[in-house]
């Protein structure tokens, strides 16, 4: 199946998931989530995937849950995690390295009524990627390659996520030069667009592209991050 863009009624099919959020809605339409949402996902990703392996060869991608694509249902057994059952946004995601998916640097977006959301980066460190982005950070040069990279993104437009925690860990010190970057609980940048970009292939991944082209530089500096853990392990 070629990607020629997502059908106009994808977007609506989400609203009407958020307003008739169970399964027994779900399971009653699942015919349309698998053509206006499913399909077409499964052919971004066959096709966007060979044109990020321009920007980066060693990128991973396969079009099946739990790889590229999510899964719709949550989890809702997990502490604090969202009570309704299902997601009313699609993720897709092209992750580097041999590590999980969500823990090594990655090109990620998702799309819902709201926005298309794109990023690059560890979005939430577990506690393996943490210390590895620690003591990564301990060198002097790479907080000054960090910082560089995020006031450059910040010029070109691009968001960086919030600082999570408050408190230095422990080794650091306040006066270290960038010293804020050891509060963060994860690394990305973003930048929030037009959902209804999907609706046109070659708009959308000729946008996707140049904006990656210019993330690049994050995504490489995080999976320099997590080549640390597989190290430590």
């Amino acid at each position: 199946m070629d990607f020629v863009g997502f059908n106009k009624k994808a977007l609506p099919f989400l609203e009407l998931i958020r307003q008739n959020n169970n399964k027994e809605w779900f399971e009653e339409h699942r015919d349309q989530y698998e053509k206006y949402i499913l399909e077409p996902s499964r052919a971004f990703v066959d096709e966007f995937g060979e044109h990020l392996m321009a920007l980066e060869p060693t990128i991973n991608y396969a079009p099946k849950i739990n790889k590229s694509l999510f899964r719709i249902y949550r989890d809702t057994r997990r502490m604090g995690a969202i009570k309704v059952p299902l997601k009313h946004r699609i993720g897709i995601i092209f992750w580097q390295g041999v590590g999980s998916r969500m823990q090594t640097s990655s090109f990620y977006l998702h799309f819902s009524p709201d926005e298309l959301f794109v990023a690059v980066g560890v979005r939430w460190f577990e506690k393996p990627m943490l210390e590895a982005y620690r003591q990564y950070l301990m060198d002097s040069q790479k907080r000054q390659e960090l910082n560089d990279i995020l006031h450059s993104l910040m010029s070109k437009g691009y968001s960086v996520i919030e600082k999570g925690y408050k408190r230095y860990p422990r080794g650091t010190k306040v006066d270290m030069a960038h010293s804020y970057l050891f509060l963060f609980k994860g690394m990305a940048t973003y930048k929030i667009l037009n959902p209804k970009l999907i609706e046109d292939g070659t708009r959308l991944i000729d946008t996707l592209y140049k904006i990656y082209e210019e993330m690049l530089p994050l995504q490489q500096f995080m999976y320099e991050v997590s080549l640390r853990v597989k190290e430590e392990k």
